[in-house]
């Protein structure tokens, strides 16, 4: 029978269903169909494929080849089809044994030289995989490029190639056959490095409601004029957050797969995103035909630093009331929706007033007081109402920031961070920031003074 049958994996939000590639060889015209809701990319997957089989000495059939890649209603994008749509055909063709296929599953573009490269989504492809597993012990065969990425959901057995002969090879249960042999990562060990609050001199106040907000995972709005050290505070923040547990630095990985923008060395690294102030809203919280992640998900477990605050759009910033709020995005789409994480730190920035020195000791400002409650009113009262810490950040006096001495180092500053932060979550589970009503109640009740002090 000329039909063979391989498993890969597709990508639908943060989940990575399970695609059998089905490959048939029929009588007729020669060529090349690809049903299934596949994308362009995927379309295009036959004329990559073709290449790469002649360039790596095999025979494409000159008969009437049918891919199906099921279930028939799920989208299919990206060139992760090329390898498994490439051995069906060479299985259906008997050109390879087909006994063993059953367990594996298969993700990788070729080039038209039959190369292996690296494809998005393998941290979550592997973790799916696992998870999934069955009765049967199962592999994944994909690029070497993306073998130290899905190496790191240690139930996976990742086996990585670096062309269509290596993966070949591995089938053809002879002696002297090379065989693929099972990755298991590059062991990273060392610390992740960020910037040191050393280098900041003065603004102790500063210092103090940052390291509050990294304890209880609250956001901030930094108001202050240029020169002040809003961004450089801004920047240290990640270097004062508790270490990641093994199941934050896995679902950051798997957004930042999700992208195509995990690196193996920043594993278990605080994300920290800036985006720019023209960003739109849909590069924010993301979306695209087939949705993608955005900004506030790639700064999933880490910070989102939004500089010059009321420089973005209106509409853009009030996508962010949401995901403040419940800490994950939904995309809708009319034939589907993804679902992605985004339980991020946002710290903001911004200037008091357009030309930015309200305030400042030079009393160079000469904005009217209407110019500046329009500037100060590009951003919302909800908005504002979800910014836990709003904090003036004043400029220091040049003959005065000589004499200051060296600010306290990260590291000394982290370890307060993390015995509070081991505090909220003995005391009620999880950070202070994330708290409801009734817990606010149960496990911070004020005193009389503090009652005063909340209504005054």
């Amino acid at each position: 029978m000329s039909l063979a049958v391989l498993r890969s994996r597709a990508l639908a939000g943060m989940e990575a269903p399970a695609v059998n590639v089905e490959v048939h060889l029929a009588n007729g015209l020669p060529g090349i169909a690809i049903v299934g809701l596949p994308d362009t990319e995927v379309r295009e997957a036959k004329d990559r494929v073709r290449a790469a089989l002649q360039n790596s000495g095999f025979d494409l059939p000159a008969r009437r080849i049918t891919i199906n890649l099921a279930p028939a209603d799920l989208p299919k994008e990206s060139g992760r089809f090329d390898l498994p749509i490439a051995l069906g055909i060479l299985a259906a063709s008997r050109q390879i044994r087909d006994d063993a296929l059953h367990r594996y599953e298969f993700a990788g573009e070729l080039s038209l030289s039959g190369e292996l490269r690296p494809v998005r989504g393998a941290l979550a492809m592997a973790f799916a995989m696992a998870r999934d597993g069955d009765e049967e012990t199962r592999a994944f065969i994909l690029p070497l490029a993306n073998a130290d990425e899905a190496a790191l959901v240690e139930a996976a057995a990742i086996l990585p190639a670096r062309t269509l002969l290596e993966v070949c090879a591995h089938f053809a249960n002879t002696p002297d056959a090379p065989q693929l042999a099972r990755h298991h990562g590059p062991g990273i060990s060392h610390a992740p490095r960020y910037p040191d609050f050393a280098e900041v001199k003065g603004q102790q106040h500063a210092k103090r409601a940052l390291e509050v907000a990294a304890a209880g995972a609250h956001s901030v709005l930094l108001v202050g004029p240029p020169g002040a050290g809003k961004s450089m505070l801004a920047a240290r923040l990640p270097g004062l957050l508790p270490p990641m547990s093994e199941a934050e630095a896995l679902e950051s990985a798997a957004v930042q797969s999700l992208a195509g923008g995990f690196a193996p060395e920043r594993w278990r690294q605080r994300p920290f995103r800036s985006p720019h102030h023209t960003t739109s809203g849909v590069a924010l919280v993301g979306g695209g035909n087939l949705p993608r992640p955005g900004e506030v998900s790639l700064a999933h477990h880490g910070v989102l630093f939004l500089d010059e605050l009321p420089e973005f759009e209106r509409r853009v910033l009030e996508v962010l009331r949401e995901p403040l709020e419940s800490g994950s995005i939904t995309i809708s789409r009319a034939a589907h929706q993804a679902d992605f994480p985004a339980r991020f730190q946002l710290i903001a920035a911004m200037n008091p007033c357009p030309c930015g020195w309200l305030g400042h000791a030079s009393g160079k400002c000469r904005c009217t007081p209407d110019a500046v409650l329009r500037y100060q009113g590009r951003i919302s009262g909800p908005l504002l109402d979800r910014i836990d810490i709003q904090l003036p950040v004043a400029a220091m006096a040049p003959d005065g920031m000589g004499a200051q001495a060296d600010g306290e180092s990260s590291a000394a500053i982290a370890q307060r961070v993390a015995q509070a932060h081991a505090r909220q979550l003995a005391r009620q589970g999880r950070p202070n920031s994330q708290l409801g009503p009734g817990e606010i109640d149960r496990h911070c009740a004020p005193d009389e003074a503090g009652r005063r002090l909340l209504h005054d």
